[in-house]
């Protein structure tokens, strides 16, 4: 009774109207994050403005100077009121919220920040005088003449002063500086024909950050020169091209070598219609593409641009517009997958360049107190090496045990030496000698290649096994009494509509009556598996990424290690033809440069290195 009183009690709540103060401040809470988001949204607007150059200066990560100065069109005084209004923007009409193709759209960015913070807005629009405006908590104040050339710059101090409690909640001065450089980062490579320089100013002081310089020529071009800036020379020496399409849909980018991985996902880089974004359909693309190729504690590193019509989608999810909806999601992630994948077997057997950077380092010697010696002697051909090489090879005959080294044929020298030069012609050159029983030296024309054996032939039985298994549908083994899984009707439902896919790959299941499946068989490769467990991974996996990924990804572990135990064991010698067959197999076939656990299979040091390390050059 007394708690049908209080349901009825005269003094209900009343609906009120909230002001633009606290609704600024509400929308700051979605739209501002933090300083970095500051930032974003500030650098898109100067962007979407079509500023050429843009600076950003920043004081103690963001928390009390952030200054985003940009040449672009510039706004007249008349415009700065409206621009501090909420909902107010020159980038829409409001008639069509799906053809959007600027950066920003819903006009929240600049009164949610005025609203936390100290903001004013010097802007000055060609054939007009320059003006600005501030507003602090809120409160706007008139608009006062200001001299600056054509462009905008904006102010942003003591970031959430009005809301002490989100300020609570930042993090130190480094880890937010950190924040605001990776946004920069994303925007300079989302648009590399805009020149971007961030700067920190703390304690009074200049020091720049990150710099870009605009770029020019075609896309492709220009994007490729803004990631060997942004993401370094490394990448760029050790990334291919991405270059793929799929009805109304455009993958382009590059990507890098799986022996060119990280231990976190923090060079992944996605872009819509050139918007950075985080999305988890991409995300989770990009790791099937590189999940037969790398083991799970490593990251693949990528710049991928996805372009397509407007319409085909949702950049509205979000305040923030980091995330995006796509209307044909399946669709996209296939293209994802499909197009790494066939890029991957392109670059056949390519492994990371920067492997040899570090065995180089790990082979240079302590730096010497007195300058190395420069030994002025002509340098000798190749062929003199070889000569020399063939007339003190004998005098090695006691090493035979801790180093075997490759014999030729004395019947047929001549026409050995024919091979042997042919294949040295080869990317991976010829085999010379096996050391400790199980890496292999070769010799290329320009360098030495060393192979890991095992890691190498692991990696051929395991790819010769997947077109095996792939050439031929895929055994499954009937179980005796069918294995009934309990679930719910729609997760049912869902599983049923990739029976057919599953079927593929051994998995038959049928419906038995509402909320449950029958599962008739499993792939035989997977020997006594626990049914109900795999068929709730498999939900799991298809609410997240609407796949069956998980099943394939059970086929190749299986796989993997059947020719791991099946491949040349570390110890075995070889013969000089055996060594020669396993690099001429490595040269056909594709994903050879690194094994099953995405470790490299050989390390390539061009010749010039080696001399350096000897002061030779």
């Amino acid at each position: 009774m007394d708690n049908l009183a209080r349901n009825i009690d005269e003094n209900r709540p009343e609906i009120r109207q909230l002001d633009d103060a606290a609704i600024n401040r509400i929308a700051a809470g979605e739209v501002v994050e933090r300083p970095a988001s500051a930032v974003k949204e500030l650098v898109e607007n100067a962007i979407d403005a079509k500023a050429l150059s843009i600076s950003i200066d920043v004081a103690d990560g963001g928390k009390t100077l952030i200054r985003v100065t940009d040449d672009g069109c510039g706004m007249t005084a008349r415009d700065l009121p409206l621009a501090l209004s909420r909902h107010a923007t020159s980038k829409l009409d409001g008639t069509d919220l799906l053809n959007i193709h600027s950066f920003g759209f819903r006009g929240e960015a600049l009164p949610s920040l005025g609203a936390v913070g100290r903001l004013s807005i010097t802007s000055r629009a060609q054939g007009h005088e320059g003006a600005k405006i501030t507003v602090t908590g809120g409160q706007e104040s008139a608009i006062a003449p200001a001299a600056l050339g054509k462009g905008t710059c904006v102010e942003l101090r003591d970031i959430f002063f009005a809301t002490p409690a989100r300020l609570k909640f930042m993090r130190t001065d480094r880890a937010e500086m950190q924040a605001v450089t990776d946004v920069v980062k994303r925007l300079a490579i989302a648009s590399p024909h805009v020149g971007f320089t961030l700067r920190d100013v703390s304690g009074g002081k200049q020091r720049v950050v990150f710099e870009a310089l605009a770029e020019h020529g075609d896309f492709f071009d220009a994007s490729y020169r803004r990631l060997r800036k942004v993401l370094g020379h490394d990448f760029a020496e050790n990334a291919f091209l991405i270059d793929a399409e799929r009805d109304e849909f455009r993958l382009t980018g590059y990507a890098a070598l799986p022996t060119f991985s990280r231990g976190a996902a923090v060079m992944q880089y996605f872009f819509v219609n050139n918007r950075p974004v985080r999305d988890k359909l991409l995300i989770g693309g990009l790791r099937a593409a590189y999940s037969d190729l790398l083991s799970r504690d490593r990251y693949p590193v990528a710049a991928l641009f996805i372009s397509c019509k407007p319409e085909l989608v949702d950049v509205n999810v979000h305040p923030a517009k980091s995330e995006v909806r796509f209307r044909q999601s399946g669709l996209v992630r296939g293209l994802v997958i499909s197009a790494l994948r066939h890029a991957l077997a392109e670059a056949g057997h390519r492994s990371s360049s920067t492997l040899a950077t570090s065995v180089l380092g790990a082979l240079r010697s302590e730096p010497q107190a007195m300058p190395p010696r420069v030994y002025q002697m002509d340098r000798q051909s190749v062929e003199t090496y070889r000569q020399t090489y063939e007339g003190q090879a004998p005098a090695f005959a006691e090493t035979q045990t801790p180093f075997a080294r490759v014999e030729t044929d004395a019947l047929a020298e001549q026409g050995s030496e024919i091979e042997t030069r042919a294949s040295e012609d080869n990317p991976l050159g010829a085999a010379r000698a096996q050391v400790h029983e199980n890496y292999i030296i070769t010799q290329t024309k320009d360098g030495v290649v060393l192979v890991d054996q095992h890691a190498a032939h692991e990696r051929l039985v395991y790819e010769k096994l997947k077109k095996q298994m792939h050439s031929r549908e895929i055994a499954s083994q009937s179980l005796l009494i069918p294995e009934i899984v309990e679930l719910s009707s729609g997760d049912a439902a869902l599983l049923l509509e990739f029976a057919q896919e599953l079927n593929g790959m051994g998995l038959v299941i049928e419906a038995f009556g509402a909320g449950a499946i029958a599962v008739q068989a499993t792939p035989a490769l997977l020997g006594d598996v626990n049914a109900e467990r795999l068929i709730h991974d498999i939900l799991d996996e298809l609410a997240e990424q609407n796949s069956t990924q998980i099943v394939k990804d059970r086929l190749d572990a299986i796989l993997s290690r059947i020719a791991c135990h099946g491949s040349i064991r570390s110890g075995r010698q070889l013969r000089a033809e055996e060594m020669n067959a396993l690099l001429r197999e490595m040269e056909r076939t594709e994903n050879s440069g690194q094994c099953n656990h995405g470790r490299p299979t050989y390390i390539e040091l061009k010749l010039s290195d080696i001399e350096r390390l000897f002061g030779r050059t």
